[in-house]
């Protein structure tokens, strides 16, 4: 009998993988005082004096908001296929949002995002957000940004943003031709920012396709269901990582800097600075903002993917009001738990590594430390902070 020939199985192997709770950033060398240092954020030709970005939901952005978040040094973005691009009075239907049992909102907003988006609505949101002197970003999911990036751009639109679930540079159809991004960009004036990714694969080929920006987060917004739907995700940390290596690879080969947006998870000042030592140039904010006094959610927050008709990826959670979106930003604050005065928080652990811009906080070193939110804090955690 011939004697079998030995086969050598293969084993799929998993690498591990960390989110803003298990990572802490070793102090530095040297220390910096926090009103020396930079925080800014270059998109393009868009000049930003604070790393933030407030996300495309309805619950987070609207007109005001986003002429509010520019004259504090951030900007929004605006969702073009949301209800102020769909209705005339977009107030009106965000009470009703707001005011509905939660066993019936996700069947309401399937109904709510129906409604056709008007190109004219489009234009006038841009121009009102530009006519107060303020960056105008806003979104579109592939499928619709061929006919809606245009009105951006005529209406005098600063960012162009590209936002999906996931996205990569190839996308396999049988029935419609993708959205090329190499002609995207070429065509296109304005910067295109691209989301959301979470692999060094797919950041470095969307930067070969000339995007001005890539934003980092598959699944971990706080009203974002996409893990618990499909088990698709990573971890922010390790996401942020891989993806600012295909940032510095892209770099080095090209001399033009992408940066990297780490986008949801975010729950308190450290969570910031954690996705800046890993590697992010940039934050997007989405339940935070929609925190704040000025959000047109009114204390509630839902996703982009809530309302689709087949399979929503998100739910509306109630967030409610806590603050104004300066304080919030800027403080001053009287809460101890690192969720007001994100921008004093990023600044101070700058300076405790000694860096005084974010390019230099990306030599931080991050150490794997599962006990960093727990060790010593037995009072804390047994009878709250006073």
């Amino acid at each position: 009998m011939p004697k079998r020939e030995s086969i050598k199985p293969y084993f799929k192997q998993l690498k591990p993988s960390y989110g803003f709770d298990e990572v802490a950033i070793v102090p530095g060398s040297v220390t910096i005082n926090p009103d020396q240092i930079n925080i800014d954020l270059q998109i393009g030709d868009v000049k930003l004096t604070i790393p933030i970005i407030a996300s495309a939901m309805d619950a987070v952005t609207d007109v005001n908001f986003a002429v509010l978040l520019s004259k504090l040094g951030g900007m929004a973005v605006l969702h073009l296929e949301g209800v102020h691009t769909r209705y005339e009075n977009p107030a009106d239907v965000l009470n009703e949002l707001a005011n509905t049992p939660n066993d019936k909102v996700t069947a309401l907003m399937q109904k709510i995002y129906t409604a056709p988006i008007k190109d004219k609505l489009v234009g006038d949101r841009v121009r009102a957000i530009k006519k107060a002197g303020a960056f105008c970003a806003a979104a579109a999911v592939p499928a619709n940004t061929k006919h809606l990036a245009p009105l951006v751009q005529e209406a005098g639109g600063d960012v162009m943003v590209v936002q999906a679930t996931t996205i990569t540079a190839r996308h396999i159809s049988k029935s419609v031709r993708g959205l090329v991004f190499s002609e995207l960009t070429r065509k296109l004036k304005i910067p295109v920012v691209v989301g959301s990714c979470a692999s060094y694969a797919a950041t470095l080929e969307l930067m070969e396709n000339g995007v001005a920006g890539i934003l980092v987060g598959v699944g971990p917004g706080a009203a974002c269901t996409t893990r618990e739907v499909t088990g698709v995700g990573v971890p922010q940390i390790t996401a942020t990582i891989d993806c600012a290596a295909a940032r510095d690879v892209y770099f080095k080969q090209t001399g033009r800097y992408v940066p990297i947006i780490t986008d949801g998870g975010f729950k308190k000042g450290a969570d910031l600075c954690k996705a800046m030592a890993a590697g992010a140039d940039g934050a997007m904010f989405g339940s935070i903002f929609a925190q704040a006094k000025e959000a047109p959610g009114k204390g509630y927050h839902w996703g982009m993917s809530t309302p689709n008709p087949a399979l929503p990826r998100g739910t509306r959670i109630k967030v409610g009001t806590k603050a104004s979106l300066e304080k919030l930003l800027f403080g001053p604050t009287s809460v101890t738990d690192g969720t007001e005065n994100f921008i004093g928080a990023l600044k101070t652990a700058m300076g405790f590594c000694g860096a005084a811009d974010i390019k230099e906080f990306h030599n931080a070193e991050l150490v794997v430390a599962p006990s960093i939110t727990t060790e010593g804090k037995f009072w804390q955690l047994t009878t709250g902070r006073a």
